[in-house]
């Protein structure tokens, strides 16, 4: 590699340990958190620490909440399935198996959709997703524990892959998931809570992060944090996080992929995301595939061999069963660029303008807002 891969602070928080540590905090043994009678985390899906204080004046309250220091470090790749896999078992990709958007079914030699193929039937719920439920754990031992989401999110084979234990609730608009967690938290001494909103992130993927529309989601999470505050019961505690960042890509940075491209030679399976691609090479293919890439793209893009990612702890502990999963070549954008396979009869996704997957601070830092009696 020509490039070395930035390293997280020795003490950085992960958002892997977020659930994790609620639940010590109500246990009243938690390193992060002071000890609660219920614990309430609203994930924002898609608000960066970065695009917060870069747009600061449209979420007063969040940014008046928060300190510099109200930070965690999301998983690689910076992708939701990944990601909010992760916080909810308290594991890393690697031990989990959700290593991305879209990867490698070795024993079908397809790629998936780790956040729909579920519900599609090409994985199952119970065994793809390779580790306990953090919910469904605690539910086990007696502890009241709740999911509000979307009423089109209760159902889904991902909730059924990471949420499982849990009793599911819905509601149209932040607003009311989170009046709906306050309450389940004054009536359910010990409640775990977790709230989803998924709007900033669908915004910011069709307008991009520094668009007006954005800044207007992003008033609607700031007065969803406010009413959750305001709403709390005394001995409750919440935080305000979020999956991953953003970073705006116009359509004249994206870097299409056209049938007889050299950097396509060798290429069995496409997969990852625009901005974090995991590259499936025909047999024997894998270490040529590697020198091409990194030949053309290394200025600007970190360009790794699946030992070498491994190898660098990028996906955590590598259990046997997940290593296929991961590509045989990674290509993780640096630059404000985005890969496309342009050989695809669907050109939709080259519509978004907002991106996320890979390792920059941009996309791997979150917020880490308390409320409450954590605050």
């Amino acid at each position: 590699m020509t490039t070395s891969l930035p390293a997280d602070p020795p003490h950085a928080r992960s958002l892997t340990d977020v659930l994790v540590q609620l639940v010590a905090a109500l246990n009243a043994r938690s390193e992060w958190f002071a000890p609660v009678d219920a614990a309430i985390v609203l994930v924002a899906d898609g608000l960066g620490a970065h695009n917060l204080s870069a747009r600061a004046g449209h979420a007063r309250f969040l940014s008046q909440a928060r300190s510099r220091r109200d930070v965690a470090r999301t998983v690689f790749p910076s992708t939701t399935a990944a990601a909010l896999t992760s916080l909810l078992t308290g594991v890393t990709p690697g031990t989990h198996g959700v290593v991305g958007y879209r990867t490698l079914d070795a024993e079908h030699d397809r790629t998936v959709n780790q956040l729909k193929g579920w519900d599609e039937g090409l994985i199952d719920p119970l065994s793809w997703q390779r580790a306990e439920p953090i919910m469904a754990r605690e539910s086990a031992a007696g502890r009241p524990c709740f999911v509000v989401t979307k009423p089109v999110f209760t159902g889904s084979g991902f909730t059924a892959a990471t949420m499982r234990g849990a009793q599911m609730l819905s509601a149209g608009s932040a607003a009311e998931r989170v009046l709906i967690a306050a309450d389940l938290a004054a009536r359910h001494p010990g409640a775990l809570v977790y709230v989803y909103t998924p709007h900033l992130d669908a915004v910011g993927h069709k307008h991009g992060w520094e668009s007006d529309e954005w800044a207007a989601a992003l008033e609607d999470v700031d007065a969803a944090a406010r009413t959750l505050a305001d709403a709390l019961p005394a001995r409750a505690g919440a935080v305000v996080t979020a999956d991953h960042g953003m970073v705006d890509v116009p359509r004249h940075r994206q870097v299409l992929l056209p049938e007889g491209s050299p950097l396509l030679e060798g290429v069995r399976h496409v997969a990852g995301e625009p901005r974090m691609l995991h590259l499936y090479a025909e047999p024997g293919r894998a270490g040529r595939l590697r020198e091409v890439w990194q030949a053309a793209e290394s200025h600007r893009s970190w360009v790794l061999g699946r030992d070498e990612a491994i190898a660098a702890g990028l996906f955590g502990p590598v259990a046997d069963g997940v290593r296929d999963r991961i590509g045989d070549v990674l290509v993780a954008a640096r630059a404000g660029i985005a890969y496309y396979d342009d050989r695809e009869h669907d050109k939709g996704p080259q519509k978004m303008i907002g991106q996320h997957g890979s390792l920059t601070e941009q996309e791997r830092v979150v917020p880490l807002v308390r409320l409450g009696a954590f605050a």
